[in-house]
């Protein structure tokens, strides 16, 4: 009987722990799937990793990103449509596919070749390499010309067919022409060598002078005497301008008295009771002339105005009664640099040079006297123009009357066929007035620059 129970026993327990090994064994397995459940939620989107390149195997493709997971029953509204082509249809190409509306085309392919090591051409340029000249001609010839009718006033409404322009007695074909107005810029040369009673006319003058420019003129000051001096650069007619005139107000013109020949104060040497100390002096005084270096101080302005914008009309504007003596430049050499850069020289000639018949006689010129009045002369050569005016109310009203026939010009231009060097050209500018007869009495004054100097080849 005990062994029975003991037996009963042993069986009971036999199957006890095999009860408590299973439920061991399903909540080891629960515990695992949990696990494994809570890593899949924590690494949502873990991807394969290839593995690394090998010189044995080819290199295996990047797995591709699966697309994000959504939740059941969301549409996909990112999701392309389908493009799947119906049976029997070839898939669209990339290269016949239209672009969008809008879109900016898509750039072609770049066709990169390479080349070995070694290959490639050494670089040639050097620290001493010569770049390359370049070389242009410019043979473009401008020409202002201002027609005039017996009354002296400007000729308007004529057209191109009413021009005929000739270089060196052969006819030009033109390619520009305009009669609008130009831009003005202006170099003002004032006379300090006049007489006072001159100087101060003309200060009283200045507000008119001010008022012949207009605001898309740009002006600068020049003075002289026996030497030349710049009293503003060049800018816009304005404040600049009125100080740099009334600054010229307290300016005095030379002594209008008889020149000393004696006394302390004479230009002899010393003497004695009336007697030269050197026997070899001479008895007879004759009053030094005094400078007017009219000829450096139109180069000095012509060679400022060289380096303004060319689009513009570039004017010497001279006051003063036309004297010129002892200038280091001469007048060929100066009227040179004039017509090399198309500038011309207006004027008012006052004082002496405006009295009538004064014009016949400033023209017996002898050597090594200098000029009494080569105002005239720039002007004819450059197609500019003086007016001789004596009272202060003249004066004023030619200021707006020469600048004003500056600005409003029919405007010449043709190519030359003539290669670029340093000979003198000779220009003739004939206008066409059928009811006219011309050998009689031409019916409108021609005024043009009688030539020009080409300039040398641009580099």
């Amino acid at each position: 009987m005990v062994r029975a129970i003991r037996r009963h026993s042993w069986a009971g327990g036999l199957v006890a722990m095999a009860l408590f090994l299973t439920l061991a064994v399903a909540a080891a397995q629960q515990q695992g799937q949990t696990g494994q459940n809570q890593k899949d939620q924590a690494q949502p989107n873990q991807q394969d990793i290839p593995d690394a390149p090998s010189a044995t195997r080819p290199p295996q493709p990047f797995p591709t990103s699966p697309s994000s997971e959504r939740p059941a029953g969301t549409p996909d509204e990112a999701a392309p449509p389908d493009q799947t082509p119906p049976a029997g249809q070839a898939p669209p190409s990339s290269t016949n596919s239209t672009p969008q509306e809008g879109a900016p085309a898509q750039p072609p392919p770049f066709k990169i070749t390479t080349v070995p090591a070694g290959g490639t051409s050494p670089d040639q340029s050097t620290s001493g390499e010569e770049l390359y000249k370049i070389v242009s001609n410019v043979n473009q010839v401008i020409v202002p010309v201002r027609v005039t009718d017996d009354s002296g006033r400007l000729v308007n409404g004529l057209l191109p067919k009413d021009f005929s322009i000739f270089e060196d007695g052969k006819k030009q074909n033109l390619n520009f022409f305009t009669s609008d107005p130009f831009a003005l810029s202006v170099a003002v040369v004032i006379d300090l060598g006049m007489p006072d009673v001159a100087i101060q006319k003309v200060n009283q003058t200045f507000p008119a002078l001010e008022g012949a420019f207009s605001q898309f003129d740009e002006v600068s000051v020049y003075t002289y005497s026996n030497a030349v001096g710049r009293m503003m650069d060049f800018s816009a007619a304005g404040k600049r301008l009125t100080a740099s005139l009334n600054e010229l107000k307290t300016v005095r013109g030379a002594n209008n008295g008889p020149p000393v020949t004696a006394g302390p104060l004479g230009p002899q040497g010393p003497t004695i009771n009336g007697i030269p100390v050197d026997p070899s002096a001479p008895h007879v005084v004759t009053p030094a002339k005094e400078s007017r270096v009219l000829n450096d101080a139109v180069l000095a302005a012509a060679l400022d105005l060289n380096k303004r914008d060319k689009t513009r009309r570039k004017v010497i504007f001279i006051i003063s009664d036309g004297r010129e003596y002892r200038s280091n430049a001469s007048y060929s050499d100066v009227l040179k640099v004039l017509l090399s850069n198309g500038i011309a020289v207006y004027g008012v000639a006052i004082e002496g040079s405006a009295m009538p018949g004064y014009g016949k006689l400033q023209r017996l010129h002898l050597p090594k006297t200098g000029y009494s009045n080569i105002l005239p002369k720039y002007a004819s050569a450059t197609a500019g123009e003086i007016s001789t005016e004596l009272s202060r109310t003249a004066i004023e009203n030619t200021y707006a009357h020469v600048i004003g026939d500056a600005r409003n010009q029919y405007t010449l231009g043709y190519t030359t066929r003539a290669t670029p060097s340093s000979t003198y050209r000779q220009i003739e500018v004939r206008v066409n007035r059928p009811a006219c007869d011309t050998s009689f009495r031409p019916c409108v004054s021609v005024y043009a620059r009688d030539g020009y100097y080409p300039l040398p080849v641009s580099r």
